[in-house]
């Protein structure tokens, strides 16, 4: 970028920025010419991804700071009043906002309520922070017309973001997110009032207790087996650790009522935005676990659980047979909850024909099976749990089937229909009954797990995530994924690829003819899939708020996908865009 564009950028920027510390950061970077550090805050703006807009927090249109969240709500409160005009003139217009542990949350929430009350859109704002599962389920409970929760989810410590959620409880998808983006890019001022006058005018309402109480009863609600979970809690031990984030209060209170005895990490208990005992708060890496596992091996846990800092994933870990616990993957845990939810709502009569599942496309396809064996239609969609919501939404408003479990690798699970986004307080509480049940049947978690491995077949799972930092890096991932689409993967460690789906062309063609193509039925994303001969399924795709792409590997020989899929994460690494798709 030519260097007179990035200063007119940055002074832009200062002139418009509010916030003393933002910028700051900018004006120090201009002063002394750092025009290195300048354009990769100021080469582009933050855009809506698969989570919302996310980015790392600074001075800059390519960071998070006040003035991004000012413009962001400003453009969604416009859109708001624009999508429901009856509303808007009767002045009943609702917004539900929440934040949680990160650095500037709070600050970024206050803000944004602000602005929503500044429009006329009522603002009800969390006095503290709270799980992204709760703001859906408040969006709900207030029957309010958007939503907002400020989290960068798992991502490590120095980002923040934005999630903005419609008015069924689901973050914004097509149109609205296009929509809203449209209108960010003409806002050229933003209203906003003091607190005290919005609290005085009654646009903004400070929440908590009542919703936090309904939200744990619809938590508790959802299990099958209270009784049995009463019987068994004195003998279970559970370790959970909240990843400095929202859980503790809402884990411990939904376990703690069921009589179970939860033990929490103390280091990590109480909420930081700097996360000082771990370099990325997110269940998936096994680091995260570390201190939690440890604690379990101490204590003789019978479990051991974990939330993001947001509380929407969950993670979790067992002891084997000598006690050394084992971390189980997304859709390992997925298939397990899968399968203990359609065991016992078929025992319960609660599984009507109809009954369906919804996964994502990179998701195992091991829990297709299980549909099959309980007359439970599979449906896929794209990654990212909005999609799994848009689901069940449209099947909702047509009054088409009945949902009863949605899942994603990424240790993301629903089992109610009182939240439209993946929940880890509610899996907390349904994984805890179902450890309890095969315990009631004479076997463990992962006894269990073993015994759906000789049913369906056996298969484990890897993902790797390889960085592409700053305004080159994403000209690498575009021309990485531009390769693969071009040349593809004809053989991978000398297994032939039988099958890509590409969803962003929309087809599906065997490479060995590829002018056959097959349209598929799914909106447009960047994705890349290859299935081999093995059985195997190799997923590429970009990650909606990172600088990376990630690559999911997925099958039954776990011996291959070990050693594959560390060269297929060089491959992706080394050659940047190039790569040779007749000899990987």
């Amino acid at each position: 970028m030519d260097k007179n564009e990035i200063l007119k950028r940055a002074k832009e920027y200062i002139e418009a920025e509010k916030d003393e510390r933002f910028r700051k950061e900018v004006e120090e970077l201009v002063a002394k010419e750092d025009f290195t550090e300048l354009e990769d805050r100021f080469y582009q703006s933050l855009e809506f991804g698969t989570g919302g807009l996310r980015g790392i927090m600074g001075g800059g249109t390519n960071r998070m700071n006040t003035l991004e969240i000012n413009l962001a709500t400003q453009g969604l409160a416009n859109y708001v009043i624009k999508a429901f005009p009856e509303k808007a003139k009767a002045g009943t217009l609702s917004a539900v906002v929440a934040y949680d542990s990160r650095n500037n949350s709070d600050v970024f929430a206050e803000a944004t309520a602000l602005i929503f009350a500044a429009n006329g859109i009522k603002a009800y704002l969390f006095t503290g922070l709270r799980p992204t599962p709760e703001l859906s389920f408040a969006i709900r409970y207030f029957k309010a017309d958007t939503g907002v929760v400020v989290t960068a989810s798992h991502n490590p410590k120095a980002y923040n973001g934005y999630k903005a959620y419609w008015n069924d409880g689901a973050q914004v998808i097509e149109p609205h997110d296009v929509g809203i983006i449209e209108e960010v890019n003409k806002v050229t001022s933003v209203k906003t009032i003091s607190k005290e006058e919005a609290i005085k005018s009654g646009k903004l309402v400070l929440i908590d207790s009542e919703v936090d109480e309904k939200y744990w009863a619809m938590c508790k609600a959802q299990l099958f087996r209270p009784d049995l979970i009463k019987e068994y809690a004195k003998n279970v031990s559970i370790v959970y650790t909240p990843l400095h984030g929202t859980g503790a209060m809402h884990v411990e209170k939904v376990l703690g009522d069921l009589g179970l005895a939860v033990t929490t990490v103390p280091e990590q208990r109480n909420p930081d935005g700097n996360f000082p005992t771990v370099e990325k708060p997110n269940p998936e890496e096994k680091p995260a676990l570390k201190m939690a596992v440890e604690l379990g091996q101490k204590t003789k846990a019978d479990c051991v659980m974990a939330t993001d800092p947001d509380s929407d994933r969950f993670g979790t870990a067992f002891p084997d047979k000598d006690g050394n616990f084992v971390l189980l993957s997304g859709n390992q845990m997925g298939a397990l909850l899968m399968d203990y939810v359609f065991l016992s709502r078929k025992e319960q009569g609660k599984l009507p024909a109809g009954s369906y599942c919804v996964r994502s496309i990179v998701t195992s396809p091991f829990g297709d099976d299980i549909c099959k064996k309980y007359g439970v239609e599979m449906i896929e969609c794209l990654t990212g749990f909005k999609w799994i919501a848009a689901v069940e939404a449209e099947r909702e408003a047509k009054g088409e089937g009945t949902y009863v479990f949605g899942l994603e690798e990424s240790y993301g699970y629903k089992v109610e229909t009182e939240v439209m986004d993946k929940d880890g307080v509610s899996a907390a509480a349904m994984c805890a009954e179902m450890t309890m049940y095969w315990r009631s049947q004479g076997k463990s978690l992962l006894e269990h797990l073993d015994d759906m491995y000789k049913e369906y077949g056996y298969f484990e799972d890897r993902a790797i995530s390889k960085n592409f930092p700053g305004s080159e890096g994403v000209a690498t991932m575009k021309g990485i994924m531009a390769k693969l689409r071009q040349d593809g993967l004809k053989t991978l460690g000398g297994k032939k690829v039988v099958k890509i789906r590409d969803v962003q062309e929309s087809v599906v063609f065997d490479p060995a003819t590829p002018s056959n193509k097959t349209k598929i039925d799914l909106p447009k994303s960047n994705v890349l899939q290859f299935y081999l001969e093995s059985g195997t399924i190799v997923s590429a795709r970009p990650s909606g708020t990172e600088p990376l792409i990630r690559v999911m590997i997925e099958g039954e020989d776990i011996n291959y996908i070990n050693t594959k899929a560390k060269a297929l994460a060089d491959l992706i690494e080394k050659k940047g865009g190039k790569t040779n798709g007749t000899n990987n």
